[in-house]
């Protein structure tokens, strides 16, 4: 599985709103600048994760983006599929049934994208959190945190 711009951009802004005191709202622009996104394409991304309810937008001078859910409460899996990546393999593919070899090899695949799936619903931003800061401290590393 290869993580597009996309996902990579979103699982960023994510992160960076987990970072805010009280998970309070942070605009487009702040969230850009800290993790060097393009503002414009990051507003398309929070948009689509505000209508898979990841986000709450809030309107005003002192508005902006907030996570609608703890932290610990948001899967990767929810994320990427927020903002249409997808991990389905060979999705029109029909094993021949002659072959056994086509078979396995079909099987084999089905069942790596099982697993593939459990996990990227199993690892929250809280997790993805703990692990950069575990990363920065090894590195002995201030807990300023850009991904």
């Amino acid at each position: 599985m290869k993580l597009t711009t996309r996902g990579h951009y979103s699982v960023k802004a994510l992160l960076d709103l987990s970072l805010q005191p009280d998970y309070g709202p942070t605009s487009v622009r702040a969230i850009a600048l800290r993790q060097d996104l393009p503002a414009p394409y990051l507003e398309k991304l929070l948009i689509e994760m505000r209508r898979a309810d990841l986000v709450y937008s809030i309107r005003g001078a002192q508005g902006g983006y907030q996570l609608a859910r703890s932290p610990a409460e948001i899967s990767l899996g929810e994320i990427l599929a927020a903002v249409g990546e997808t991990i389905e393999p060979l999705p029109h593919h029909i094993p021949d049934a002659a072959q056994a070899e086509d078979w396995v090899t079909f099987t084999i695949w089905r069942r790596l994208h099982e697993k593939l799936k459990e996990a990227l619903y199993s690892i929250t931003l809280a997790d993805l959190y703990y692990d950069a800061r575990s990363w920065q401290a090894a590195r002995g590393e201030e807990t300023s945190f850009v991904v």
